[in-house]
């Protein structure tokens, strides 16, 4: 059976995995490049300075 040391043990490495695997997700997601949002950063900056001056 198990003893409540080995019990605490394991209860402490588990929670470290989760928090390193949190942590992790975290900076990967921050640091992921959004293909999206590039396309869409260049088809705006050719809209700029492809649109003309409107004339009244």
């Amino acid at each position: 059976m198990i003893s409540d040391g080995d019990l605490y043990r394991l209860a402490i490495f588990l929670g470290s995995c989760a928090m390193m695997m949190i942590v992790l997700y975290h900076f990967l997601d921050v640091n992921a490049r959004d293909d999206e949002t590039a396309d869409d950063t260049k088809s705006t900056k050719q809209s700029r300075t492809t649109a003309q001056p409107a004339t009244s």
